[in-house]
């Protein structure tokens, strides 16, 4: 199967799965469901492991992009606490009512970086010289989020516009639904390079961080935790509050997000 009905059957899948999102059943009676951004799914299926144990008690998650579940959340998806990979998808939460500025937090941060597939992997420069064109060579993609909506996509675009790079390889781009999806399309090759999160590709097996973009070059890449309209109830502060507490910072520290 060619790259392009690859990319085409995975778009077509995330459709799919997006839709059953919007028609998932609410959760059972009682349980906090957290919406998440998906570069926080391993940390945060951990700290739900920790907080069952320390409490009994059992929380759902639902991983996705930040922009998709923030659409969800405004066609009336079920959730008590949303956490977005960028303040953007939460202002725009707070902006229709949906999630409780006064509540709002930013407990975590992370990086941008270049991958490849590691037996490919060369370490490279990113500044306003790199030459981006004889580096993917002559049909290589970058895989990253949608340019326009997800988060990681919107960071690359806004790094490599600052460094003067985006018109020369806005062509070259492979928009996936989350950072997850496109760390995918790297591991499996039908990429020549990704950007994503550096907490992503530590989690990669087959990836390897060629560059870190420079820290002016975007903004910085945030984390705010919002509790959503509504739910601002004893279990949901439990869990809210155990995501910033100490045992959660140990599981960020460990999969290498900045814990402020």
């Amino acid at each position: 199967m060619s790259f392009i009905s690859r990319s085409f059957c995975a778009a077509a899948f995330a459709v799919v799965a997006g839709l059953l999102a919007h028609a998932a059943p609410a959760p059972a009676q009682g349980q906090t469901t957290i919406f998440a951004a998906a570069s926080l799914t391993n940390a945060f299926q951990d700290i739900g492991k920790l907080y069952k144990a320390q409490t009994g008690k059992d929380v759902s998650f639902s991983f996705a992009a930040s922009s998709a579940l923030a659409k969800q959340l405004e066609a009336g998806a079920p959730a008590a606490i949303f956490a977005s990979a960028d303040t953007k998808w939460m202002d725009y939460t707070e902006g229709k009512d949906l999630t409780l500025k006064a509540t709002r937090v930013t407990p975590i941060g992370n990086s941008l970086v270049l991958i490849m597939p590691a037996d490919k992997a060369r370490d490279v420069t990113l500044d306003t010289s790199f030459d981006w064109l004889a580096f993917l060579g002559a049909d290589g993609k970058i895989a990253t989020g949608l340019t326009d909506s997800v988060p990681i996509g919107v960071y690359a675009k806004t790094a490599l516009t600052s460094l003067g790079q985006w018109d020369k390889v806005k062509d070259r781009i492979v928009g996936a639904e989350s950072v997850r999806a496109a760390l995918a399309l790297v591991e499996r090759g039908e990429a020549t390079a990704g950007i994503v999160y550096s907490t992503d590709a530590a989690i990669a097996k087959n990836v390897k961080i060629v560059a870190t973009f420079p820290a002016d070059s975007h903004p910085p890449v945030e984390y705010p935790f919002e509790i959503v309209k509504g739910q601002d109830n004893d279990e949901t502060r439990a869990f809210f509050d155990y995501l910033v507490g100490p045992d959660a910072r140990k599981v960020y520290a460990q999969y290498g997000f900045v814990v402020k």
